[in-house]
């Protein structure tokens, strides 16, 4: 059952004043005895946070977006270019979220935020926007990626079918469901070890080319600039794979409630997975262009196996192992983040009641998290890997770019705020025009993709009033819901967080 939220007052504390505990009132006269409560615990380490971040940026963007990249700037040197400017604008958008997360301690990430600054309405269309597009197409580009690279080893000489390609990728978005939903601590531990997977897998990429530099291969570095006529409206596609591959630094921010010590660990984590990553990605873009011309790079389906297959020798066959893990990793991370900005939006109202229930021994948000799967696979099933990525950058990056915009707003509104970590003020200005800026581009160079986003992302209006303003619904439909609610309890063993009995 959908709650109605309460109404928004910054000034008395946020619109997350209201639900922030998520209590709700005894059913009889008695509250009844406590026994032990049931909370989402702080298990999330600076290591940790450091794991969120590299771990789910480094996925299946470096290994795939090349392409993209390069096929909407029509040359090597415009596309480094791009590279290192989705660096450095990935970096004042991660700046701008640790001041945001060291200022507003809740989780939820972008949904947070612009329920704080723009109110309930913008926020319900985020949270419902990321539930229908963003998470699912998100998880299943890069759940693809995984199918194709773990397939590699064994279609050497022969086309992977697509059916293994998507039957494999839905094993694996199972097994990460499964993961989150099962430990907490498991979670995380498993993806500081897929990390360092993502780092290896990089290094493999990096060193090789770095010694093919030393030896002069720098043939496809000359005129770097000159190529295959490249239109400027394509450029904010460019961005987009670019902006996609750096996607990921956003989602220490999901889980604050969860951090500990946050007004430190989130700024340091960011800091630290920020330059790791850029550094990496341009070295890694670098590696590509010793060995692979932008031709042959354009052709390729895995341009890191092609890579390896000309260095490396025997050894090659261990990459797709690696970037399978790395895009696992990605998978891992973003279902872990993610589930929490469902988990905060249903305990706010804005999402059906079971989504902000935990499990009562596992301590998980298992309802947020499994709400994923059908949803997942539903997108995995219905389209090509490049079509998706188009499709959710749009509301992807106008609702980030609104959420930075918001931390402008609150400069002026609360200037005596308590901000730990504070940016200039250029930072968040610069990279939320450019985020609005590339949206707007994009109605033009690929107005099919971004229609149907923004199409999608307006259905969020009458959905927000039929669901959520809209209090006079049927009672058959309460009932139903109710009856809904109570069995989900009963079948996934979970309850509000609250101090209550276990099941």
């Amino acid at each position: 059952m959908v709650r109605k939220p309460v109404v928004s007052t910054i000034s008395n504390g946020g619109y997350l004043q209201g639900n922030a505990n998520g209590k709700l009132s005894a059913m009889g006269s008695q509250e009844p005895p406590r026994q032990e409560k049931v909370v989402l615990k702080k298990k999330i380490t600076l290591l940790r946070g450091i794991s969120i971040i590299i771990g789910t940026i480094i996925g299946a963007g470096i290994f795939i977006s090349p392409k993209g990249v390069l096929q909407n700037t029509g040359s090597v040197g415009m596309s480094l270019v791009i590279w290192t400017a989705c660096g450095v604008l990935s970096l004042f958008g991660a700046l701008s979220y640790a001041e945001l997360g060291t200022s507003i301690k809740k989780s939820g990430g972008h949904y947070t935020y612009i329920l704080e600054v723009f109110g309930p309405l913008p926020a319900f269309v985020r949270v419902w926007v990321e539930l229908l597009i963003i998470r699912p197409a998100a998880t299943a580009v890069i759940s693809l990626a995984f199918g194709r690279y773990i397939l590699e080893p064994f279609f050497i000489h022969c086309e992977i079918p697509e059916l293994a390609v998507k039957l494999i990728t839905a094993v694996g978005i199972t097994i990460v469901m499964v993961l989150n939903s099962m430990s907490v601590s498991w979670s995380a531990r498993i993806q500081i070890f897929l990390t360092f997977c993502k780092l290896t897998a990089i290094l493999i990429i990096i060193v090789p080319g770095v010694m093919q530099l030393i030896k002069g291969q720098t043939q496809y570095f000359k005129d770097a600039f000159i190529g295959r006529d490249a239109s400027i409206m394509r450029l904010p596609l460019a961005f987009y794979y670019g902006m996609y591959a750096y996607a990921g630094w956003f989602y220490l921010n999901f889980v604050t409630e969860e951090v500990e010590n946050p007004e430190k660990t989130i700024p340091l984590a960011i800091c630290i997975s920020m330059a790791i990553v850029t550094i990496g990605y341009v070295l890694t873009n670098v590696a590509y262009f010793t060995t692979i011309s932008a031709e042959e790079l354009l052709v390729s389906k895995a341009v890191a196996v092609t890579f390896s297959e000309r260095l490396l020798g025997n050894f090659s066959l261990a990459v797709p192992i690696f970037v399978a893990l790395s895009c696992f990793g990605s998978m891992n991370g973003g279902v872990f983040a993610v589930s929490r900005l469902f988990y905060v939006a249903s305990r706010e109202g804005h999402l059906p009641e079971i989504l902000s229930m935990i499990h009562v021994r596992k301590h998980t948000p298992l309802p947020a998290v499994i709400v994923l799967h059908p949803l997942t696979m539903i997108m995995l099933f219905s389209g090509d890997l490049y079509s998706l990525l188009n499709f959710l950058s749009f509301a992807r990056w106008l609702f980030i770019g609104l959420a930075v915009a918001g931390l402008i707003y609150l400069r002026y509104k609360c200037p005596d705020m308590h901000r730990p970590f504070k940016v200039p003020l250029f930072i968040p200005a610069l990279f939320s025009f450019t985020c609005l800026f590339m949206v707007a581009l994009s109605l033009y160079s690929d107005p099919f993709s971004t229609g149907i986003g923004f199409v999608i992302t307006l259905t969020g209006v009458p959905a927000y009033y039929l669901f959520i303003i809209w209090d006079k619904k049927p009672k058959w439909f309460r009932r139903m819901s109710d009856q809904i609610t109570k069995t989900l309890q009963i079948i996934l063993e979970v309850v509000p967080e609250e101090d209550c009995h276990k099941l």
